[in-house]
Order: C-alpha cells, then structure tokens, then sequence
C-alpha cells in the first residue's frame, strides 16, 4: 500500500510499504476513506516534537471502513463505515472510565506513567503506525472505532477524528460558562472549533488572534472578534475592551511552534534581550532542525502565546491549553500565573470521550463542521506538495483533506 512515512526531520516520502495485518485479538484493520494533515504532524516533521523513529507512517486522522476484525473484537465487524479517534485508549482501565481516555493506563507499549498513544507520532506515544495510508492497524478497536451515521460524510466525519472533539475538550477545560468572556489564540483548525465550541457553550464575547488574514476571516464569520497581533498588541487590545478587567477563560490553540510579531507596532519594541530568550527557546526545544527553504522552519517565539494568555487572563480566570509542547519545553510565567489565582488546565484530548457526543450532532444538524472548516481535497499521490504548502500556511490551506484511493 501507499503510505506517508518519515524519514528524518525534514525529510518525509511517500512510500510503498506493507499492508498492516492483525497482530492482537483485539485489533481492527480498517481501510482508510480519507485522512487529514495536522499542525501536529508539521512539529514532527520541523522537529519541535522530538523522538520520531525513522519508518513510522504519519497521521492520526482517519475515516474508513472495516476490512477485518481480531477475534474479540464485538463492537464492530468488517463493513462498518467508522471514524477513528487520534487518541487510542482501551476504554476499560480507571482512566478511560473517569474520562481520560487519553491516558489510558493499557494503550501505551511503554508503559503505565508513559502518557497519551497516538497514531503515527515519536517513540514515546507507542509508536503507532498512522493514517495517512490506504489501510490501518487500529488496535484496541472495540473502543477506538466509532461507527458512523448514514448521513454524516466523510468530509465532516475526517473534522471530528481530531479537531473538532480537541477543540470542544479546549474549552471544556476552559471552563466556559454562559456569558464569558474568551480568548482563543491562534485561528488554524484547532483553534477555530475552540471558537465554535465557546460559542456553544454560550459564550458572550470571543476574541481570537492570529496573524493570517484567511484565518482571521474564518474566525469573524464565526462571530469572533478578531485581533491581527502584527498590527495591535493583542495584550493591550483586549484590556482596552475589557475595562483593564482581561478575559475569564483563555484557550492557547497555537503551542510551541509560536510566531513572534512580525511588523506594525511592535517591529521596532521588541528588545534584543526578548528575541535571545526566543532564540534559546527554540533552540532548548527543537536541538535538530533541518529547514528547506520556506519549509519545516520552527516557530520562532516558542513561549510567546503562553506569555501573553498569562498577561491577558482575568484574575481567577482559566487557562486552557492544547497547543502542542514537548517535554523539552522548559518556560512558562508561573509566577504572574500563580499570583493572579490562574486555573490551568491541558493536556491531549481524551477523543473516545467526545465523540459520540460529538456525531450525535452532526447527524442531527445541531453544528455543520464543514460550516466552520471547508476541507481542501488533495489526492494521497500529491501529499508532500500538500505538506509544504500547509506547512507555509498558505491562504485557503487551513486544513487538508487527503483522498484516499478508491478500493477495487
């Protein structure tokens, strides 16, 4: 089969490789319909989510049908049209059963204190082969396969694999009640269903900030209030329009691929001392980089979007996090954070435990994903093109869809 596989930092082909087979009673093999790239997948692949292991498959979103199922496997059986969690867990251990399914005590060949597997990421998640192939080993599937509506596409079905149940879990942990006042930082694909998902939770204001002009336009027409921070500092901006009070929850969609402002008001106020601290930053969490070009070139302010959530969050107010950082992300300002009574809450979303939630409102037409992100289509044979250019976030690639080749 075809197969998108990593090589080396910077360095990602697509192969032919073998076809995955049942290796546990517990497995599913599934054969993809379609499959996404992720703002995960490009800190793999630029290096700032260290530990890839040369050979792994890369994706962990996916669409398919069941080709084949281990023998205890009951919850599913082969012709099942389902959507697969990026997140695997076992869906019995205390973890999944408080919720946590993306610390699954049994899903993690390393080991219990190991934290979250996922599909196609470095050694420390498993590693698990991913999604972007023609077909799938999904282990542990009675829990980690969720069977589709008739009515819901494939084209919404590949939003709620990873992004939508991530942005929902965001601004659960946000704690987002009636009335609030948010910020989203960051407009990509996470960030804006954490914008529709405030909204959901009946949020009263939601100001979201970004830098990409397609971005920001995506996320005024879902009712946000946008803020261009190459143009305004967004920390002054929103405690001008709050009355110096700052925003009850915060959600950082962005992580540690963070992009300092670029020009307008603050091209010539950066201090030097600011730019070396970045620069460490980047060095401390991504030791190896191989850029190409415009491509695979980290974020250049890693701790910047976590610097201004602290500085803009009300007193008593909630930080979520979902950006992605590594272990080898050592700085955040826990001190303004400690001083104010912030609540933080992150981590990986706990998909299996949103899910079906979440496919219950799209059969039922409560929420249309595709209304908040319009999936680009590229077939699998154009991947890597797709790749870089999602990778230089050019306009109208907010989130790619790949096409997966049609069984004959």
């Amino acid at each position: 089969m075809r197969a998108v596989v990593f090589h080396a930092i910077g360095d990602i082909r697509l192969d032919d490789v073998s076809d995955p087979v049942i290796q546990e009673p517990t497995d599913a093999i599934v054969r993809l319909t379609a499959s996404a790239i992720c703002g995960t997948d490009l800190h793999l692949v630029r290096g700032t989510m260290p530990g890839m292991k040369s050979g792994t498959i890369l994706g962990h979103e996916g669409v398919g049908i069941v080709e084949d199922v281990g023998s205890n496997v009951t919850n599913v059986k082969a012709g099942d049209r389902v959507v697969i969690p990026s997140t695997i867990a076992c869906g019995k251990c205390s973890y999944c059963q408080m919720g946590y399914h993306s610390q699954c005590d049994n899903a993690n060949p390393n080991g219990k204190e190991a934290g979250t597997a996922f599909f196609g990421g470095p050694s420390t998640t498993g590693p698990f082969h991913g999604l972007q192939a023609e077909f799938a080993r999904v282990p542990l599937a009675d829990a980690g396969l969720v069977k589709l509506p008739e009515n819901v596409s494939d084209d919404q079905a590949i939003l709620l694999s990873d992004i939508f149940p991530t942005g929902y879990f965001a601004a659960d942990r946000a704690e987002i009640k009636p009335g609030d006042t948010v910020a989203v930082f960051g407009c990509g694909p996470v960030g804006l269903f954490c914008i529709a998902s405030a909204f959901l939770m009946k949020a009263g204001k939601v100001f979201a900030i970004d830098a990409l002009p397609d971005r920001l336009a995506a996320a005024e027409q879902l009712g946000a209030e946008v803020i261009d921070f190459n143009k305004v500092d967004p920390v002054h901006t929103i405690r001008f329009e709050t009355h110096g009070v700052g925003v009850l929850r915060v959600i950082d969609a962005v992580g540690v691929d963070a992009y300092a402002p670029e020009e307008g008001w603050i091209s010539s106020l950066l201090p030097s001392s600011e730019r070396t601290r970045h620069q460490k930053q980047v060095t401390d969490v991504a030791p190896t980089t191989r850029p190409s070009g415009s491509n695979w070139i980290p974020g250049n302010a890693p701790s910047q979007v976590l610097d201004w959530a602290v500085e803009v969050i009300a007193k008593a107010g909630t930080l979520s996090i979902v950006g992605v950082y590594p272990q080898t992300a050592q700085f955040f300002n826990i001190g303004t954070a400690m001083n104010k009574n912030v609540t933080i809450q992150m981590g990986n979303c706990p998909h299996r435990k949103y899910l079906p939630h979440l496919v219950e409102m799209v059969s039922t037409e409560q929420i249309d994903p595709l209304a908040i992100i319009p999936a680009r289509h590229e077939p699998l044979t154009d991947v890597l093109q797709a790749y870089k250019e999602f990778d230089r976030r050019k306009t109208g690639w907010i989130k790619v869809e790949l096409e997966l080749p049609v069984a004959t």
